[in-house]
């Protein structure tokens, strides 16, 4: 199980570093290698959230994401949006900002690609922070049966009555962020509304197509993949196909933009060790993206998120401290050592949690009566 499911991250860790030492001998390779370990700290939580929704799409949306899903991971996030970021900020072309990033300059100097791609991590932090925000906020303020953190999940699930009230926590602070850790206020401010209406939109599209009646929860997977192939309906799919593809869709739309925004800390981060574009898509993207989805992988092929019913809490967490993080370092650089430690710091209080949950009440689902809680 264990070689089935990360065989292929093997595979590619040991063709990345030896790609990476033959690219810039020893020193490549440890940045390569420190920047891999980075990734895979900071995005266990991605997986553990990416998990969830995957058990809520057809095999086919499920492959889709795991296939082209994890390209445009990382040759997207990881490559393709710094250059943008640098070509849009600096006003360069394309070849002009690839150029830049070759150059390998300080990124302390002003001109080079790591400098420009930094200048821009306000608006980087408050599109990606708002939008892990607003995740967060929806998750804590939504009733569950079961709670981790009871003390503080049952008053904020009672508080989530009150309608549109994470929107209007999420916008409350991002004004103080913008008020009192922006340089310029008005562009982070325009920003962090863009991230929070991104979210919005892309998950209220996909809650519309689930809660239609016609999701995949009321399809099977071999008529959602059958309906798929258009020579067996003599044209396109049936209407019941296309509003579950359009379902699947969104979700898999959904997964791509919350790893995006998964990737900010990352990928700006990265540049506190090296700027070089080459060692950055090895390490962040080849190694770091392909555990990732590993990860994912396991857990849902586990069943782990049922075993460990604290674990979508604890991930949860982790996202609103990242948001968190992010949104404060529009001013503060936070050190990607403490944005790591978090995250796993909360998933692990989960595991733990959930296992003490399994020692007092066996493998029994919770039931709807009286919510179960156990405080970590």
């Amino acid at each position: 199980m264990i070689l089935r499911t990360f065989g292929w991250s093997f595979a590619v860790t040991i063709a990345s570093l030896v790609a990476a030492f033959v690219y810039g001998s020893w020193n490549a390779f440890f940045l390569c290698l420190i920047l891999g370990i980075l990734e895979v700290s900071l995005s266990f939580d991605n997986a553990v959230v990416n998990a969830k929704i995957l058990e809520r799409m057809s095999a086919f949306w499920q492959k889709l994401f795991l296939t082209v899903g994890i390209l445009i991971a990382v040759f997207g996030m990881r490559l393709v949006f710094p250059l943008v970021i640098v070509s849009v900020t600096a006003d360069l072309g394309p070849i002009e900002a690839l150029q830049l990033a070759m150059e390998k300059g300080d990124p302390h100097v002003e001109g080079t690609y790591g400098y420009v791609l930094n200048e821009a991590h306000p608006q980087i932090a408050a599109f990606g922070g708002m939008f892990l925000l607003m995740l967060f906020l929806d998750f804590v303020f939504e009733e569950r049966e079961i709670s981790w953190l009871g003390w503080l999940e049952r008053p904020l699930a009672r508080a989530g009555k009150l309608e549109n009230v994470s929107v209007v926590v999420g916008a409350v602070l991002l004004l103080l962020a913008a008020e009192l850790l922006a340089e310029d206020p008005h562009v982070v401010l325009l920003s962090g509304v863009l991230g929070m209406v991104t979210y919005l939109a892309v998950n209220g599209l996909g809650t519309l197509f689930e809660s239609s009646g016609i999701g995949e929860e009321s399809v099977s997977e071999k008529v959602v993949d059958n309906a798929l192939d258009t020579e067996s309906t003599g044209g396109g799919p049936s209407e019941l196909a296309k509003a579950t593809g359009k379902a699947g869709f969104f979700l898999f739309l959904y997964l791509e933009v919350l790893d995006a925004s998964f990737s900010f800390d990352g990928v700006i981060g990265a540049f506190a060790i090296t700027s070089d574009p080459v060692i950055i898509a090895l390490g962040l993207g080849f190694i770091g993206a392909m555990f990732v989805r590993s990860i994912t992988i396991y857990l849902v092929r586990k069943g782990t998120l049922a075993e460990y019913v604290f674990l979508e809490h604890g991930a949860h967490w982790a996202i609103g401290a990242l948001a968190v993080i992010l949104l404060v370092s529009i001013q503060v650089h936070v050190n990607e050592i403490v944005t790591g430690l978090v995250g796993v710091v909360f998933i692990g209080a989960a595991f733990l949690s959930s296992l003490r949950y399994r020692r007092l009440h066996g493998t029994e689902e919770p039931t709807t009566s009286e919510p179960a809680t156990v405080d970590a």
